[in-house]
């Protein structure tokens, strides 16, 4: 058996929360991660920061992707955060931001437990990477 048939598969969810109805970045993350080798739930659009922690929980995710260009990442990411802690999920799970996030908010959000901040252009081989080097072991 070769070393990349050992490799557990890493499981994402690529997730649209609050009324945010653009998705065309979280379909090209979705797409560019499922052809990195990983598993990838697609949650939807317009959900709800519980629906986001329920999903991410019964999928037993590896990596939350939460795709965010409202505005309101201040808002709901925390939501998402505490769930996941309600859950015990939270240390097991590496959870991501892309989208438009100010700079000044980024500091924050990393300080609430999201491990990066991913903008518009950021290489989509750097989020793979990323994800590669960071994903939880399990």
């Amino acid at each position: 058996m070769s070393a990349d048939a050992e490799q557990r598969t890493i499981r994402c969810l690529i997730a649209k929360v609050g009324l945010d109805g653009h998705d065309r970045g979280a379909h090209v993350i979705a797409r560019a991660f499922r052809d990195a080798g990983f598993e990838v739930v697609y949650s939807g659009l317009h959900r709800a920061p519980d629906e986001i922690v329920q999903a991410a929980v019964q999928e037993d995710v590896d990596v939350l992707g939460i795709s965010i260009l409202s505005g309101a990442h201040n808002t709901l990411v925390p939501k998402i955060v505490d769930g996941l802690k309600e859950y015990g999920a939270f240390e097991d799970t590496l959870i991501l931001v892309g989208g438009i996030v100010p700079d000044e908010d980024r500091a924050k959000l990393k300080e609430m437990g999201v491990a990066e901040v991913f903008g518009p252009g950021t290489p989509m081989q750097e989020t793979i990477d990323f994800v590669r080097e960071n994903a939880p072991e399990r």
